[in-house]
């Protein structure tokens, strides 16, 4: 499998080659040269097999011969070394819970398995490599957790200042030794910009072995699939119509993972992009326009993104026809007063409790259906709600137990460096690691 450029499709490279750079010159996301397609019987048969070999067969043709097959059962393996349940919640709406790894959010599927590839492909380099990362949340702390104290391997991370959690802000920000925290007095789309900046700088590709963990990242992104493939087993042991899936959508790389199974042959009924106010995809499926904007800080902060970088790899998965892609994706914009609302609800109804991604995506869902009685779906639950605490405590009056994984990481010191959103000052600290 090749991967081409989608700023210059002239420009290819294989797996190995596009995790290794994260992404092509110009700032262009690589996207692979053809859709794979699932057997349908494959499909059908989901019941029968193991989450491993599903993991398997759904990464084997994008890793093509860049990794042993024996190895990538491993890294699979590994990567899905947690449990990721579907639970029903009322009559109609299931929830997908994808927090149950290390850093408690979605984003360890994917950094799991990019850390592992990168890993591997690395092995004999003999200079170190700088992986350099923007999160709005959740991403720093699972990339953190993916690459810490993995040889030959030196992460920075970019995070907003004062807009992520506590709880998150501590797990990108403690551990130290090949672990940078930078943050950044601005937004994540300062950060991500100032991430993209680095990678099209000469100066600093010329000297630093540079590579991305965001899902511009193609080893970030596509193992995303995966989880999708786990629901629809765990679905149909219950259910017997097509789900609506509903994704909480910042910077697209989540429901982009969804819509590219989907054109692989993953059954669904219809897709909707749950957005807070940072809801470009959204206006885009209204009126065809994409127009960034300026972020705005809301309760579900890792969606804060108002120039979703994989918007463009959605557009190619359906050959840029408008037309083609509205019909399988809806998009609904939640405020944070429906989000506290939903959040409370669903406690007191249901006795479970959304994270405040996970109430967006599951007041878009009920919204959605009440327009289409019959119809069922889930939604991905991306993070635990312990995670943010402010917000549940403004939802429900009370807090939630802290899980023992947790207790001891919020006694540790927080270690970062603070930088403005100038990418000088981006260029001058990464260029003084070169000289050390």
């Amino acid at each position: 499998m090749n991967y081409y450029n989608l700023k210059d499709k002239k420009e290819t490279a294989d797996f190995r080659t596009a995790t290794i750079r994260g992404q092509g010159k110009d700032k262009g996301l690589f996207f692979p040269e053809h859709i794979p397609q699932f057997a349908p019987e494959w499909i059908e048969s989901l019941h029968e097999r193991s989450n491993e070999e599903i993991a398997f067969r759904c990464m084997e043709d994008f890793v093509g011969n860049e990794i042993p097959p024996d190895l990538l059962r491993t890294i699979v393996s590994e990567t899905l070394s947690f449990e990721i349940p579907l639970k029903k919640i009322s009559e109609s709406i299931y929830s997908l819970e994808l927090f149950h790894g290390p850093t408690l959010a979605f984003k360890d599927v994917g950094a799991g398995f990019m850390s592992r590839c990168l890993s591997y492909f690395l092995k004999d380099q003999d200079r170190t490599v700088t992986v350099l990362v923007a999160t709005s949340g959740d991403t720093g702390g699972a990339v953190a957790h993916g690459f810490y104290r993995i040889p030959g391997i030196h992460v920075v991370i970019l995070y907003p200042k004062n807009k992520v959690s506590k709880v998150q802000e501590k797990q990108l920000t403690t551990l130290g030794e090949n672990i940078t925290p930078l943050e950044v007095n601005g937004s994540f789309d300062d950060c991500q910009n100032l991430v993209k900046q680095a990678f099209a700088d000469r100066e600093i590709s010329s000297g630093l072995f540079l590579t991305s963990a965001n899902s511009i990242n193609p080893a970030r992104w596509l193992p995303q699939q995966i989880y999708y493939l786990l629901a629809l087993k765990q679905w149909r042991a219950t259910e017997q119509d097509l789900p609506v899936i509903c994704v909480p959508s910042g910077n697209l790389g989540n429901i982009c993972a969804g819509l590219l199974a989907y054109k692989r042959g993953l059954p669904a009924e219809h897709f909707i992009a749950a957005c807070n106010a940072n809801d470009s995809i959204s206006r885009y499926l209204k009126t065809r326009q994409m127009v960034p904007h300026a972020t705005e800080a809301t309760l579900s902060n890792a969606m804060d993104v108002g120039n979703p970088s994989n918007f463009v790899r959605i557009s190619e998965l359906f050959n840029n026809r408008f037309e083609k892609l509205k019909d399988i994706l809806s998009g609904y914009t939640v405020d944070d007063e429906t989000t506290l609302r939903t959040i409370r609800k669903i406690y007191a109804e249901h006795d479970y409790l959304l994270d405040p991604h996970s109430a967006v995506a599951y007041a878009a869902l009920e919204e959605y259906l009440a327009e289409r009685p019959g119809k069922k779906g889930f939604i991905l639950g991306t993070a635990h709600p312990v995670k943010f605490p402010e917000a549940i405590e403004k939802a429900i009056h009370t807090g939630t137990a802290i899980p023992e994984s947790l207790k001891s990481l919020m006694d540790k010191e927080k270690k970062s460096l603070e930088i403005q959103p100038d990418f000088t000052e981006l260029k001058r600290f990464l260029l003084n690691k070169i000289n050390r």
